[in-house]
């Protein structure tokens, strides 16, 4: 089966869409670790609690665990990844100045408006990376 075919909307290139999927893919993965070193630091905490929570409800039980033991790196991390993960959901679609269909967004404290571009992307996807380095670390693994 054609898979554009799905879709009766006009969508931007493969690797765009290729590259929105990965994004979200691996956020969805490293919310989940999060959730999971929560757990395992203190067993007091529930998945079926935290799985639910959106994700600044998750700040408080980040910092009375992870933080606790390792700092706040981790957090800090997560939290500008949540961010950026933020400005892809909430983001609209345009023709770009290279007449190509991507997403746009703006920044919530600038309100400056920015197209979210492949390298953006790619740059959520490496942080994304890096936190999965770090909870793997902090896990013992």
């Amino acid at each position: 089966m054609e898979l554009r075919s799905l879709a009766r909307i006009s969508l931007p290139k493969d690797e765009y869409v290729y590259l929105l999927g990965m994004a979200i893919s691996v956020f969805i993965s490293n919310n989940g670790f999060i959730i999971e070193n929560i757990i395992n630091t203190d067993s007091d905490y529930s998945w079926y609690d935290l799985i639910d929570k959106e994700l600044g409800q998750l700040k408080s039980p980040i910092a009375q665990t992870i933080t606790k033991n390792a700092g706040g790196e981790i957090a800090e991390l997560f939290s500008d990844i949540v961010y950026r993960r933020n400005r892809i959901i909430h983001s609209f679609r345009i023709t770009s100045s290279k007449n190509e269909q991507i997403l746009a967004t703006k920044d919530r404290r600038t309100h400056k408006q920015f197209d979210i571009e492949a390298e953006y992307l790619l740059e959520f996807i490496k942080l994304n990376n890096k936190l999965s380095d770090l909870l793997h670390k902090y896990r013992g693994y």
